[in-house]
C-alpha cells in the first residue's frame, strides 16, 4: 500500500472500520441515494409515458450521462486540490433545492420531452462532480486494512436503494410524480445536514495564499491519463472496464422490454429487478464476512466477468422465474466484481492522485455507457430487444478473454493483494 495513504487518514484503531466519519458519511449516502432511487425512476416512467419511443428514452438517458464525459475530467484536478468533503454536502443541498423547484414546474403543468433532457443534463453534471467527490473521499475515511469491508458496505447501499423502484411505480400511479419529488428533496437535505458533519483530515487541500493556475490545472488534467496508461494493469482494468460499460448500457432495454410486452409490465420488472437488490445485498454481506485469499482474486474476478456476460445475455430469453433466478445471480456475482477491483485499485492509487485517476476513469466509463446506449437504442429501433441484449453480451464475453486475460501478469499484481 502506498506510504502516502497514511498522511491523510487520521490515526484511528487500525482495526475499527465504523469511525465517526465513516459512519456518518455511511448514512449521509444511504438517505441521498434513496431519494435519488425514488425520484429518478419515477422520472424515467415519465419520460416512457411522454416521449413513447424507444430511441427517445435512451436519448433521455444519454443526456443525463453526457456531462460525464468532460465533467469528471474537471472536476477531479480540482478535488485533488480543494475539499472534496464540502463539495459532497454543497451538491446534496442543491439537488434538495433542484426537486423542490421541479415540485413547482410539474404543478404548473410546463413539463415536456425538452424540459425532461435539460433537467437531464442538469442533475448528470451534479452525479459527475459528486461521483468524482465520494469515490476520493471515501478512501481517507477508511482505516488501513479494512477496504475490503468498507466497500462491501459501499457496495451494498444501491442495490438497498432499489427497494424505492416499487415504491417509486406505486406512487407514480397512484399519487402522481409531485410527492416524490418533494421526499426526494427532504431526502438530500438530510443527507446533507450530515455531510456537513465530517472531519476528515483532508491535508491535500491548497492554502488560500497559493493561487491554483490554469497552467498547474492542465497539468494535473493531464495526469490522470498519464498515470493509467503508465500503470499496464490499471491500463489493462480500465480498457476491459470500458468495453464492459459499453455492452452493460444494453441493460437499459429492459425496461421499455417489460413495459411493452403484454405479459410482463412495470411491475414484475421491479419484482425481477428486486431480486437483484436480494443478491447484491446477500453479496455484499458475504464479501464483508469472508475474505478471499489474496492470490485467487483475479482467478474469482474473471470467472465472474465470464459467467455474467453469458447469464445477462440469456435472461429474457428465459421464463419470469428464471429471470428473477438470473437477476438474482447477476446481483451477487455483480457486487463480488466490484468489491475486487474498487477496493484494490483504490488502496493502490496514492491519496494525491486519486481524484484525478477517479475522474479519468469515470470519464471513460461513461464515453463507453453513452455510446453503448446510443448505439443500443438505435439497434432496437429495427431489432429484437432480447437480440441486442445477447449481441451486446456476446462482445463483453470476447472482451474478458481479449483483454482482461491477455493482460493478467499486470492486473494480478492489483488485484491479488490483501486489503
Amino acid at each position: 500500500m502506498p506510504n502516502s495513504l497514511q498522511h491523510f487518514r487520521k490515526e484511528v484503531d487500525v482495526k475499527k472500520l465504523w469511525t465517526r466519519d465513516f459512519t456518518i458519511l455511511t448514512f449521509g449516502s444511504i438517505v441521498s441515494i434513496f431519494g435519488n432511487k425514488l425520484s429518478g425512476f419515477a422520472i424515467n416512467l415519465m419520460v416512457l409515458d411522454f416521449s413513447d419511443s424507444v430511441f427517445l428514452f435512451i436519448l433521455y438517458m444519454v443526456i443525463f450521462n453526457l456531462p460525464k464525459i468532460l465533467v469528471p475530467l474537471v472536476a477531479g484536478p480540482y478535488l485533488d486540490n480543494f475539499s472534496r468533503r464540502k463539495a459532497i454536502y454543497s451538491l446534496d443541498f442543491l439537488s434538495s433545492v433542484l426537486f423542490i423547484a421541479l415540485y413547482f414546474i410539474v404543478k404548473s403543468n410546463i413539463f415536456n420531452y425538452v424540459f425532461f433532457l435539460i433537467i437531464s443534463l442538469v442533475f448528470g453534471t451534479i452525479d459527475s462532480i459528486y461521483e468524482v467527490a465520494y469515490e476520493s473521499l471515501y478512501p481517507v475515511l477508511v482505516s488501513e486494512g479494512n477496504f475490503r469491508k468498507a466497500y462491501s458496505v459501499s457496495s451494498m447501499i444501491m442495490p438497498l436503494s432499489n427497494v424505492m423502484i416499487p415504491v417509486s411505480t406505486y406512487l407514480y400511479e397512484k399519487a402522481g410524480v409531485e410527492g416524490i419529488f418533494i421526499c426526494s428533496a427532504l431526502t438530500f437535505l438530510i443527507a446533507a445536514c450530515f455531510e456537513t458533519q465530517i472531519r476528515a483530515d483532508e491535508s491535500y487541500i491548497r492554502k488560500n495564499d497559493n493561487k491554483y493556475s490554469f497552467e498547474e490545472f492542465k497539468s494535473n488534467f493531464r495526469e490522470g491519463f498519464d498515470y493509467i496508461k503508465g500503470e499496464k494493469g490499471l491500463l489493462v482494468i480500465t480498457g476491459y472496464f470500458f468495453v464492459s460499460m459499453f455492452c452493460g448500457s444494453s441493460g437499459g432495454l429492459i425496461l421499455p422490454y417489460f413495459k411493452n410486452t403484454e405479459s410482463l409490465g412495470v411491475m414484475l420488472y421491479s419484482y425481477v429487478m428486486g431480486a437483484s437488490v436480494i443478491g447484491r445485498f446477500i453479496g455484499g454481506a458475504i464479501q464483508y464476512k469472508l475474505d478471499y485469499p489474496a492470490s485467487k482474486k483475479f482467478t474469482i474476478a474473471i470467472t465472474v466477468y465470464t459467467t455474467l456476460c453469458i447469464i445477462k445475455g440469456l435472461q429474457l430469453y428465459a421464463p419470469l422465474v428464471v429471470m428473477t433466478i438470473i437477476s438474482f445471480l447477476v446481483g451477487i456475482m455483480g457486487v463480488t466484481s466490484y468489491n475486487i477491483r474498487i477496493s484494490t485499485t483504490q488502496s493502490y492509487i496514492p491519496d494525491s492522485k486519486r481524484a484525478r485517476y477517479n475522474g479519468a476513469f469515470q470519464m471513460l466509463m461513461n464515453v463507453g455507457m453513452i455510446a453503448g446506449q446510443l448505439s443500443a437504442g438505435a439497434i432496437a429501433d429495427f431489432m429484437p430487444i432480447r437480440s441486442v441484449i445477447l449481441l451486446f453480451n456476446g462482445i463483453c464475453f470476447a472482451a474478458v478473454f481479449g483483454i482482461m486475460w491477455r493482460g493478467r501478469e499486470s492486473v494480478k499484481l492489483i488485484y491479488n493483494r490483501s486489503v
